[in-house]
């Protein structure tokens, strides 16, 4: 899973130990000949052109422990740690004393297979050969603690039959060239990533049917720089942000850029400047499905490690916040990279060498807890973890599919594009997403607004958010609930509607548009939450979530006056209905009076019942009567 292409260094996988160990028999001079020139293809990096004439060495001297443990070494290194281990083990019958040196190297390739209480007894037995060098100890103890912290999260995590089984992408994806860092919009229809090209990276893309379209270079003015990467396309695909290295037109190294979908195509990248870049390196942004927060990677100064996670929050003229470390909480000593806030806006995946793991880097999952604080990071296990680094990592809005890069046996070339059914206890939560616009109700025009969204069970708000520039809004809603959504913008009438989730589909899409009236005499509103019991004039509990809106509503427009109206459904005699109509008119005036030390002054509400009298629906049906029953507020004064 590792991010970007890397040199291949086979050998290494012998240097774990800081001894020099030599096999003292006597080899074939044939096979010692063809060994020596494996040597000088792995010392050029040619390293399959080594096997053959490894394995020739072996077949003119079968007891060639070196021959076997290069092999072994180069198998490892191509991931291939089933031949790993069967050539260790031919070399450990061939000359067990010498063979007990690369007994780490060897536990690593039982680690890289899964075997892990295999590996920790290697590992142990490599720990108690005498006057080890410290740096043989140390790996060796290093080793030990990711055997052991699999084996613990093995017995913790129940896997219930879970197969990891990474399927790759195919030709319409991946090339003879490295491709990584996948991303997808909400509705799974754009995918994109990047491609390596000698010193240069692209940016392509492709259209999702029934299957992956031949992916291109994705048009426009994004992809002329050659040092770029770690894209990410924001939720409705309209944005797209990515680090690149641009020379005096940023700010340090790698910063972040951001390209607007266009009817030209993506428009030429922007710097966002610096709130969020620095003069050291920015890289894998990832924003979130509203837009309003991006989530990067920085190894600038005054971070718990390395390189750290940060956040940038959208402020209201549309430009992006001062970073944010996101704290101890994720960061550490080592380095935290490649975030990635799914579209639920409450689950953050990264990678983190810090974190206590399998090897190298890990993913890890961290969630948002219903007080907006980070809970504590859990790794996402073996075998999405393994004992090599991993990289950027994507999960689709559904959460049961990720995304990711990797070099495994069926690559097209250097890193390929897998898919892969996500663990269930490591998938985001299920969620509802509504998107929409909000515009004014006689010109059409665009409004940037506030809009927020309110449990009716617990009513707290769950979510405030600010519309963009042209009106548009995405909003993310966890499943099970049913929820107020109001939207307030100077000069127009509040607006408030009641979003009946709790028995929706989860991830599903929900289109809203929304019309804002403007402030003037006669304009009418319909209060859609304020309920009462049958026959009665109380307000119930869920009532206050929408007259605590028209009561801030009043409070910030002060020279405002309103008429208010009951309207009742046609159940019941002319009179009580009209009687029980005005009383429910007064008890929201009542409501507004006494609200806080500061109600809303008597002589700026009037009120009305008018029963049966103005129907709205038919009453024939329970969701006509339903709808007639209601209270309305009309504008009567504007000073």
């Amino acid at each position: 899973m590792s991010m970007a292409p890397k040199k291949i260094l086979p050998f290494l996988m012998l240097l774990f130990i800081s001894v020099t160990a030599f096999s003292q028999r006597t080899v074939n001079p044939k096979a010692e000949e063809s060994y020596n020139k494996a040597m000088l293809q792995l010392r050029d990096g040619l390293v399959r052109d080594a096997i053959p004439l490894l394995g020739r060495a072996i077949e003119l001297d079968k007891n060639y422990t070196d021959a076997y443990l290069s092999l072994a070494g180069v198998y490892a290194e191509l991931k291939d740690y089933k031949k790993s281990i069967a050539y260790y083990e031919s070399a450990q019958k061939s000359d067990p004393e010498y063979f007990k040196y690369y007994l780490l190297p060897y536990s690593i390739s039982l680690a890289g297979l899964g075997r892990f209480e295999d590996a920790l007894t290697a590992a142990n037995n490599f720990l108690t050969i005498p006057k080890l060098g410290d740096n043989s100890i140390k790996s060796g103890q290093y080793r030990k603690g990711t055997y052991e912290f699999a084996i613990n999260y093995a017995k913790t995590h129940t896997a219930n039959n879970y197969v990891f089984n990474p399927v790759n992408l195919g030709d319409s994806i991946n090339s003879a060239n490295s491709e990584y860092y996948p991303s997808v919009t909400i509705n799974d229809s754009l995918f994109v990533f990047t491609r390596r090209n000698g010193n240069r990276e692209d940016f392509m893309s492709s259209n999702i049917a029934k299957s992956f379209s031949h992916a291109e270079k994705i048009n426009g003015d994004i992809n002329i720089e050659p040092f770029k990467g770690a894209i990410n396309i924001s939720a409705d695909g309209e944005w797209l942000v990515f680090a690149g290295d641009f020379g005096k037109k940023g700010l340090g190294s790698y910063d972040i850029y951001i390209s607007y979908n266009t009817p030209s195509g993506w428009s030429e990248p922007m710097n966002l400047g610096p709130n969020v870049n620095s003069d050291f390196w920015e890289t894998s942004p990832s924003l979130s499905p509203d837009r309003n927060a991006l989530y990067f990677a920085s190894n600038r100064p005054g971070g718990y490690g390395g390189s750290d996670i940060y956040v940038c929050y959208r402020q209201s003229n549309g430009n992006f916040g001062p970073a944010k470390n996101l704290g101890p909480a994720v960061n550490t000593a080592g380095d935290e990279k490649a975030p990635f806030i799914h579209v639920d806006n409450k689950t953050l995946y990264f990678t983190s060498s810090g974190l206590l793991g399998y090897g190298n880097s890990d993913l890890f999952i961290m969630r948002k807890q219903d007080d907006g604080t980070w809970g504590k990071p859990e790794n996402l296990g073996y075998p999405i973890n393994t004992i090599d680094d991993e990289g950027s990592i994507f999960i689709t809005a559904d959460g049961t599919k990720a995304y990711y890069a990797s070099d495994r046996f069926d690559t097209r070339g250097g890193l390929d594009l897998y898919q892969f059914t996500l663990r269930e206890d490591v998938r985001p939560a299920k969620t509802l997403y509504v998107e929409g616009t909000v515009t004014d109700s006689k010109t059409r025009k665009p409004l940037p607004s506030a809009i927020e969204l309110i449990d009716n069970r617990t009513r707290q708000m769950i979510s405030k958010l600010q519309t963009d520039e042209t009106g548009y809004y995405f909003v993310t809603l966890p499943v099970g609930s049913d929820y107020t959504f109001s939207v307030n913008r100077k000069g127009y009438l509040f607006y408030t509607d009641i979003y009946n989730l709790s028995a929706k589909k989860p991830d599903s899409t929900y289109k809203k548009n929304i019309l804002l009236e403007p402030i003037q005499v006669n304009a009418t509103l319909t209060l859609k939450n304020i309920l009462f019991p049958t026959k009665s004039y109380e307000l119930e509990p869920i009532s206050r979530i929408e007259l605590d809106k028209l009561y801030q509503f009043l409070a910030d427009n002060p020279s405002v006056k309103i008429l208010i109206t009951g309207h009742t459904d046609n159940v019941g005699s002319d009179a009580d209905n009209l009687k029980l109509s005005e009383n429910r008119s007064k008890m929201v005036r009542m409501y507004l009076a006494n609200k806080d030390d500061h109600g809303i002054a008597i002589d700026r509400m009037t009120v009305k019942g008018f029963g049966a009298s103005k129907p709205i629906a038919d009453n024939k049906t329970e969701e006509g009567r339903a709808k007639n029953r209601r209270t309305e507020i009309t504008i009567t004064s504007v000073q």
